[in-house]
């Protein structure tokens, strides 16, 4: 195994895509250490890092087993692409379990009077609002889009979001303001208000 630590990564890949498991654990000890922190980082969950973090090395098991990897010298970016992709698919997956149907509520929740003072009132407006800056989000083009939800859902700096995404930081600071840009252009001509009370 000692010889192989001055190996590329590619050339990893492809000695374990051939069947070499130790070319596999010195990729391995290579980017635990980053690819770990970079998860707990974006999760701040000690037991939903490491879980993600054994998915993302499985993926990327099943992935190069399938030659699903191109070999560019870009492996980190790949499995820390891989490892953004599953940590949206967990927050995205939490999110839609915690929607509420109302099918199977005994009272009215539209007259309930507990529920008409106006911090309420504006606890609706703000979520109104919310609600609103996601739908412009969506209607962005998905390279400006996905910078926002980086950014703004998931707490990356511009440099973490330039290194997943596998741009510079110029490119993913020229995408944040075009998006912001042409998000409120959407917002002026539907008339949507974009301040929160």
């Amino acid at each position: 195994m000692q010889t192989l630590n001055s190996w590329t990564d590619d050339q990893l890949v492809s000695m374990y895509a051939q069947g070499n498991n130790e070319a596999f654990d010195v990729l391995l000890d290579r980017y635990k250490s980053k690819l770990y922190s970079y998860i707990f980082y974006t999760v701040h969950d000690e037991d939903l890092a490491n879980d993600l973090f054994q998915e993302t090395f499985v993926k990327v098991i099943m992935r190069i087993q399938e030659g699903r990897y191109q070999a560019a010298g870009k492996f980190q970016a790949w499995i820390t692409r891989i490892a953004h992709n599953l940590i949206i698919d967990y927050y995205r997956d939490k999110a839609n379990e915690n929607l509420i149907s109302n099918d199977e509520v005994d009272y009215d929740l539209l007259n309930d009077a507990n529920l008409a003072d106006s911090s309420h009132e504006s606890q609706l407006v703000n979520k109104q609002t919310l609600n609103d800056v996601k739908l412009l989000c969506q209607a962005l083009p998905e390279s400006q889009s996905e910078v926002v939800r980086m950014r703004y859902y998931y707490n990356m700096s511009f440099r973490e979001i330039a290194d997943t995404l596998g741009i510079s930081i110029n490119t993913a600071l020229g995408r944040m303001r075009y998006a912001l840009i042409n998000m409120r252009r959407m917002a002026t001509e539907k008339n949507i208000s974009l301040e929160i009370n």
